[in-house]
């Protein structure tokens, strides 16, 4: 039987000496996920006396018994810890025997070595979701109902050990029957550090568009009326406000298009249920599984035969982003409201997730129509996760909440350090002894808002494992604002050219140390020559690689004016290829002879072997995208048009050895893009033979480089390979040829995985083995 002694600890009543003495230290995700609660369940189950408690460093044990019993207890505690926990190592040592008043669960203690972990935000589980809706419940209906198993961690965490004094949760104080729940190992909240209920938690307040508090009995109730007639709610949820509408009602979402001046780029959907996911879209069982996970991602999902959402919400796009509701007060706004809702995030102009209320109503002023908030701040903003399954398994093309900051194991001890990562789709990496600890999706670092963000969270990471970094890396390209961050801190500072960083990225998310051969494509990337890089072959590992290969270099008449506008691009690389732009439809009505006459006169007209920009131009010169408005629009419709196929037929490429380095020949597959659409063939037809053309000519480089270096391995990586129809015929057709195929899954393959690559190779730099990247060409 359990009781509580005179320092508050508990204890089960059974005094007894004797037998053997283990100490063990569990590091890992072991806080804030029912460990303690386990291991005293466990202990007391076989009969043994000690006690557990959370420290800065993890979880410290000691138990006290003969060897069987022993044995059994830690056989048992790697097998059977709770589902949400996640082991790193457990390190035990023999001690002298005690006289010990049976197993007790100590208060946590700090010290200045914290080697724990942060477990993520976690999904509404399913015990929780059933008491919700529970009349007979006492959190009936309660919007912020959780357990060990599931609820905000990280982001309501300010420092650790991972106890309620140190999170959001601190300005609430339990009542009794909430309290008792908290200290009783055998209930599932206890230490539950957000638990609470109506009687002494957090509460929902939804406010008009001015600011104002609405007068009703039920807030949520209120607002998902509000968005029944097509109003536009701002709904803070575990990190950071959404901006929800009715999915169905398309008037709305144009509306909402409008006010938040996002044009064409797709919005999510948060869904009622699994029935109406599958009446939208389809799925199979890693789709669904990923949909009812812990993680909860929104999941890039391919439209059915049955989707009748309007255009508005998914345009030009074979596939919809959707999510199930994650948290209590999600489930609550769907169960009376449309069942199907857009969430999008709330911010404007590119700027972070908006998470703070003062700040939400002076931003969404005249864009939300109401305010649904609550008064459980939240310590750090936290985007959704998104994913897709392709080639076999679910991968990230978005890693942030419910996976953040859940490390990427490595192979290696070392230094503490910090990485930076690139200008799009930042995250930062902090690297502390086997964690690779990347953080939350932070946006693209091209305001002050996400500058400030970007900065804040760097902080935070180094305060929340008190980590003393010795170097801080980040990428070549001089004028990102993440180098100029870097090279502010108090550190050395040491830049790393970014297509290697996608390579080591690759091999360290999959405990590989090389070397492999990478083919690595993107939009842009500083190149040392001074070109833009985005289509290349790399040999190496994290000390050092070789450039093998790369496109062909083609002009980008404007810079990033061609990327705005890839027919500008498109012109430009007809220009080179043919000496002279041909008339083709996509160039009727554009003011082609100003932007012919930078490419002649070579005036801001860059150098680029960007895999990324030729998408574009083949998407423009096909008639599918002169200009975009969002990152791999252009590319994303090209994708779509070959209807999931690449068909067999190709047009013609080259590949040619020049000063040491191959050229993988672009031109000519320019030229038989140009005429094609002359022909009169279609869009879908291009597509698909582009994508099989593309698929032969890297595949004939791969071999090329193996040949050259003997080596097997090859690494996909760079933004490209979100295109599902270029990564997964690559994919099969290089392990049909034998080779060791290394993909990203747990790490996205674009930008948001640049930061652990980066880390990885500053660790190699600080081991003093770091050979650079050698371009021969």
């Amino acid at each position: 039987m359990a009781g509580k002694t005179a320092s508050g600890t508990l204890n089960s009543s059974v005094a007894s000496i004797g037998g053997i003495r283990r100490r063990a230290t569990v590091s890992g995700i072991v806080q804030g996920v029912g460990f303690r609660p386990f291991v005293y369940r466990l202990a007391i189950a076989i009969g043994l006396d000690g006690f557990v408690r959370n420290t800065a460093s993890g979880v410290l044990l000691e138990v006290q018994g003969d060897q069987a019993a022993l044995d059994r207890f830690f056989d048992t505690l790697s097998l059977e810890a709770p589902p949400l926990a996640r082991i790193g190592s457990i390190t035990t040592e023999d001690i002298p025997t005690e006289l010990s008043g049976g197993f007790r669960i100590d208060a946590s203690i700090g010290d200045s070595s914290v080697e724990s972990l942060i477990p993520p935000d976690i999904a509404i589980c399913e015990q929780c979701r059933n008491e919700l809706f529970d009349p007979a419940d006492r959190r009936f209906r309660y919007p912020f109902i959780n357990c060990t198993d599931c609820g905000p961690r990280y982001t309501i965490v300010e420092r650790i050990p991972y106890d309620r004094p140190f999170t959001s949760m601190k300005g609430f104080s339990m009542c009794v029957d909430c309290l008792k729940e908290y200290r009783d190992p055998l209930d599932r909240r206890f230490h539950a550090q957000p638990d609470a209920c109506g009687e002494c938690g957090p509460v929902v307040t939804l406010l008009d568009g001015s600011g104002e508090r609405v007068d009703c009995p039920d807030a949520i109730h209120q607002a998902s009326e509000l968005l029944r007639q097509g109003k536009i709610v701002a709904v803070k949820g575990i990190g950071g406000f959404h901006l929800a509408v009715d999915a169905r009602n398309g008037d709305a979402v144009t509306r909402l298009r409008k006010r938040k001046q996002r044009e064409e780029k797709p919005f999510a959907v948060m869904v009622s249920g699994m029935a109406t996911v599958k009446s939208l879209c389809l799925t199979g069982e890693c789709e669904e599984a990923a949909l009812r996970s812990p993680e909860a991602p929104v999941v890039l999902l391919m439209k059915s035969d049955g989707y009748d959402l309007p255009e508005q919400v998914s345009p030009v796009n074979a596939r919809l982003g959707v999510m199930l509701p994650y948290s209590p007060l999600h489930a609550l706004l769907l169960e009376r409201g449309p069942e199907v809702l857009v969430m999008t995030s709330a911010n404007v102009s590119d700027e972070p997730v908006l998470h703070e209320d003062r700040d939400a109503l002076v931003k969404l002023a005249g864009i939300a129509d109401g305010f649904l908030v609550h008064n459980r701040s939240i310590v750090q903003r936290c985007d959704d996760s998104v994913a897709i399954y392709m080639a076999g398994a679910l991968r990230l093309f978005r890693r942030s909440r419910g996976f953040v900051p859940a490390p990427v194991m490595l192979d290696e001890d070392g230094s503490s350090l910090l990485a930076t990562g690139g200008e799009l789709k930042n995250t930062l990496c902090l690297l502390h002894g086997r964690y690779g600890i990347l953080s939350q999706h932070l946006g693209d670092m091209k305001n002050f808002e996400t500058w400030s963000f970007f900065g804040n969270t760097a902080r935070h990471l180094q305060a929340l494992f008190c980590a003393l970094p010795e170097l801080v890396v980040h990428d070549l390209h001089p004028d990102y604002l993440t180098t100029r961050w870097a090279s502010e801190q108090n550190l050395a500072a040491f830049g790393v050219q970014h297509h290697h960083a996608h390579l080591v990225s690759c091999l360290a998310e999959n405990r590989e140390r090389g070397p492999a051969i990478g083919l690595l494509l993107d939009g842009t990337g500083y190149g040392p020559d001074g070109t833009i890089w985005g289509g290349e072959v790399l040999i190496g590992d994290a000390a050092g690689a070789e450039r093998f290969a790369s496109l062909e270099l083609m002009p980008l008449p404007g810079g990033d004016a061609a990327v705005l506008h890839p027919w500008r691009a498109a012109a430009g690389y007809l220009q080179r290829c043919f000496g002279d732009v041909p008339e083709l439809p996509f160039l009727d009505g554009k003011p082609k002879e100003p932007v012919i006459e930078l490419v002649i006169k070579n005036l801001n007209c860059p150098e680029t072997s960007s895999c990324g920009r030729l998408f574009d131009v083949v998407a423009a010169i096909t008639g599918l995208g002169s200009s975009v408005t969002y990152e791999g629009q252009a590319a994303s419709v090209l994708m779509h048009a070959a209807g999931g196929s690449t068909g067999t037929d190709r047009f013609h490429y080259g590949i040619e050895e020049s000063r040491g380095r191959r050229q993988m020949l672009i031109s000519p597959i320019i030229r038989d893009v140009a005429a094609a659409v002359r022909r009169g063939i279609g869009a879908a037809e291009i597509s698909r033979r582009f994508h099989r053309t593309l698929c032969a000519m890297f595949c004939d480089t791969i071999a090329c480089a193996s040949a050259a270096s003997g080596v097997r391995t090859i690494v996909l990586s760079g933004g490209v390979f979100q295109n599902m129809l270029l990564f997964e015929s690559l994919f099969t057709e290089l392990q049909a040829s034998g080779y060791r195929v290394l993909t990203h899954s747990t790490v996205p393959c674009n930008d948001g995985g640049l930061s652990l690559g980066q880390a990885v190779i500053g660790r190699e730099y600080l081991r003093g083995r770091y050979r650079g990247v050698i371009d021969n060409g």
